[in-house]
């Protein structure tokens, strides 16, 4: 065995949060590099850390910091050498990474639609006038503020499972979770229905999975260069850049998704008030390898139409 390779007695600290979901990730970028060298589960450990983001439940994201509570404290475990690398539901990173770290590594993207789940609806358009929807994203709250103005929006903090009992102790009548969730955890059952990006654009990187290393750690780089998956970094360059451009926050309704049709990279995104009272579209095609400049371009477009003032 190389000896640079991960070992039962130098293994792998894999960084993760600790809700099902992330646990799922962390096992998945294991499983690959396990296949990839051919190692043991014994060549890794999975550490998991508390994170802020998942310790408060009861105030909207946008009170308390944003995206980086999902990542803050797993990122100064990688940065104090406390674990090696950190594996990170793309669509919670923030667009710029600490000093020393670096973020290269995409697995395969999973499905990227949003999933409606009701235990009594089966899709947005059967809810009834004045019915209560949950929801932590600004963005899904934003859309659907757009199509049914009529609709009471709540905050919806948790995880899968933790959204799942508000459903059943009827704290809202529906919910939107990611498909690609959902199918991680099995749990594709509750989907009452799947809904296309052409009805509500998903969050920028929803469905992809990154995992992050120190940028001087010559150790971690090619294990993980194994495992990566080009179309999907491809596509998230365009989806980041955009969301960079637009200075995207938890305190910002932004969409945006990213396709390749051969060698071409097509890539459309919505910018909303928050209280959904309007949205700005627009996309973009051309070269996979002008996907940055592509998600600038049309980030910048879409400020300039917006004009001051446009995200309260």
């Amino acid at each position: 065995m190389r000896d640079d390779l991960p070992s039962p007695a130098r293994p792998l600290k894999i960084g993760t949060r600790g809700s099902p979901l992330a646990l799922w990730q962390a096992h998945e970028t294991r499983r690959r590099l396990m296949a990839a060298f051919g190692l043991d589960e014994a060549a890794f450990e999975i550490v998991v850390i508390k994170v802020t983001g998942d310790q408060i439940q009861d105030k909207a994201l946008r009170e308390i910091g944003g995206k980086g509570l999902f990542t803050r404290e797993i990122e100064e475990a990688l940065l104090d050498g406390g674990i090696d690398i950190a594996v990170h539901s793309m669509k919670d990173m923030p667009v710029l990474q600490p000093e020393g770290l670096v973020l290269d590594c995409y697995l395969e993207r999973a499905d990227v639609r949003d999933a409606f789940v009701s235990p009594h609806y089966g899709s947005i358009a059967e809810l009834p006038q004045g019915a209560v929807v949950g929801s932590s994203s600004l963005r899904r709250r934003a859309q659907l503020a757009l199509r049914r103005p009529d609709l009471r929006l709540v905050e919806f903090r948790g995880n899968v499972q933790t959204r799942m009992r508000k459903l059943e102790d009827r704290v809202a009548d529906a919910t939107f979770l990611a498909m690609a969730g959902l199918t991680r955890l099995g749990m594709l059952e509750v989907v009452r229905s799947a809904i296309e990006p052409e009805e509500m654009l998903p969050a920028v990187a929803q469905g992809a999975i990154g995992v992050e290393r120190r940028a001087a750690d010559e150790r971690v780089a090619p294990l993980l260069a194994a495992i990566h998956h080009g179309e999907t970094g491809q596509r998230l360059a365009a989806e980041r850049t955009f969301l960079a451009t637009l200075d995207g926050s938890c305190e910002t309704p932004i969409a945006g998704l990213a396709v390749l049709e051969g060698d071409q990279l097509w890539l459309r995104g919505e910018i909303l008030r928050p209280d959904g009272s309007a949205s700005l579209t627009g996309e973009r095609r051309g070269p996979i390898s002008d996907g940055a400049a592509m998600g600038r371009d049309l980030a910048e477009d879409l400020l300039a139409k917006a004009g001051p003032g446009f995200f309260g």
